[in-house]
């Protein structure tokens, strides 16, 4: 019998041997591949579309985004109303968003209601007609919500250093203007939409309590369309234009009393060896409530409440950014703190306790992402979106148990270089 009284022993989740469950995978009539997780406890779903029709394939500044979240406000049968009380009637949820290189419309509901609900998502995706209404009620929201934004000065620096990364042209650098909204027409969006919906690229992730004739559901409403496979992933011919300056200070509001702090460069993708190590090296520097600048410029210096690192995650290009909002008295101090963290690393190796704590961390957010069928096919959505398969998954575990303070040294002092970084303090 368990004996209660005594406590049981503590294990570190590096001890843990963890494995990412494998998808069954469709091919619908069209050669549209599925990617489908069946598991969990409950009666629900979650499908997802992924169409490859973000900002790297429109025309003009904003039509992707535009086309995206009309899907959902009109076809030649239903309008924007009777759309939205299809889905709600069953209690479901249908989410569209738009990234750099895919667009995506997904669907939560429960597994029964998938018959009724997949002949809606078959008419969003080859009948919406943009209404002129609809797209003038989306233009004035944009803008007013732009106009809001652009007092902030988080939002601006986002905008700003993308732009310095990546150049103004550049998927990842082109950014909205109200003018750019004002420039919408009904044309350009049903142009893209045939284009990357109607006769587009498309791939299909769906998880939960899956039932028995998912296949022949999935096939029957889109097996015949036009969609295409989309097997791999693919380069766009996107151009850097780099900004030749490094260092930049905007005032972007005189009465403002708070300034954000942007400090970025270039790195590798996925498909780079060093991108799982610089996850750790990462980490440690600011990737989590533990890292170095929180402990040094919140917890010490009291300039920030929040402060970290992140690798972007894009599917080409990339970038390494630091992150924060200070008082704009103390954000040139704030910046030379942040420097001196990466001098350290460059410069010390990271003790064995904090490495271990820095691992345990890593392994119980993956052990997170395992939970549950929702996580699990986004673990895989991410790994497939990128041209990886499920070695990649077993490959990052393996470094982030086992890579070396000395290599984590070495990464620092090849990333962590002080004159490649944008500095960018918006205030």
């Amino acid at each position: 019998m368990l004996n209660r009284t005594i406590a049981p022993p503590i294990k570190d989740a590096v001890e843990f041997t963890l494995s990412l469950k494998p998808y069954t995978k469709y091919t619908l009539d069209n050669g549209v591949q599925v990617y489908a997780i069946d598991a969990g406890g409950q009666e629900v779903l979650q499908l997802e579309m992924i169409f490859y029709a973000g900002n790297s394939y429109e025309t003009a500044n904003t039509v992707a985004a535009a086309t995206n979240q009309l899907l959902k406000n009109g076809t030649s049968t239903k309008n924007a109303f009777e759309i939205n009380e299809a889905f709600e009637y069953y209690g479901a949820y249908c989410n569209r968003s738009c990234s750099h290189e895919t667009a995506s419309v997904s669907l939560h509901t429960l597994s029964r209601h998938l018959p009724s609900l997949l002949p809606v998502i078959k008419e969003m995706i080859t009948d919406s007609v943009f209404p002129e209404n609809e797209l003038k009620i989306y233009k004035q929201n944009s803008k007013q919500k732009l106009s809001v934004n652009l007092k902030k000065c988080d939002f601006v620096a986002n905008r700003l250093i993308d732009a310095y990364l990546y150049g103004e042209q550049h998927p990842y650098g082109k950014y909205s203007v109200a003018a750019d909204y004002d420039a919408l027409t009904t044309d350009q969006l049903k142009q893209h939409f045939n284009q990357y919906y109607v006769n587009g690229n498309c791939v299909i992730f769906v998880a939960g309590k899956l039932p028995e004739d998912l296949f022949e559901q999935l096939n029957t409403q889109f097996g015949s369309l036009q969609l295409k496979a989309h097997n791999k992933r693919e380069d766009i011919a996107n151009s850097l234009a780099a900004a030749t300056e490094k260092k930049y200070r905007i005032q972007n509001d005189l009465k403002g009393v708070q300034g954000a702090i942007r400090m970025a460069t270039h790195f590798p993708n996925r498909h780079h060896p060093d991108f799982t190590k610089m996850m750790v090296l990462n980490t440690v520097l600011g990737g989590y409530f533990g890292s170095r600048l929180m402990s040094n410029i919140r917890e010490d210096k009291g300039y920030t409440y929040g402060i970290h690192s992140f690798v972007q995650n894009h599917l080409q290009d990339s970038a390494l950014v630091i992150s924060t909002e200070a008082g704009k008295d103390v954000c040139e101090a704030a910046v030379i703190e942040i420097y001196k963290e990466m001098k350290r690393l460059r410069e010390e190796l990271i003790d064995d306790e904090e490495l271990l704590l820095v691992r345990n961390y890593l392994i119980g957010i993956i052990l997170g992402d395992l939970d549950g069928p929702f996580h699990i096919i986004s673990r895989w959505k991410n790994i497939i979106l990128n041209g990886l398969d499920g070695n990649y998954f077993y490959n990052s575990i393996d470094t982030i148990k086992n890579i070396p303070a000395e290599e984590l040294k070495q990464l620092a002092n090849t990333y962590f270089a002080e004159d490649k970084f944008y500095e960018l303090v918006v205030i």
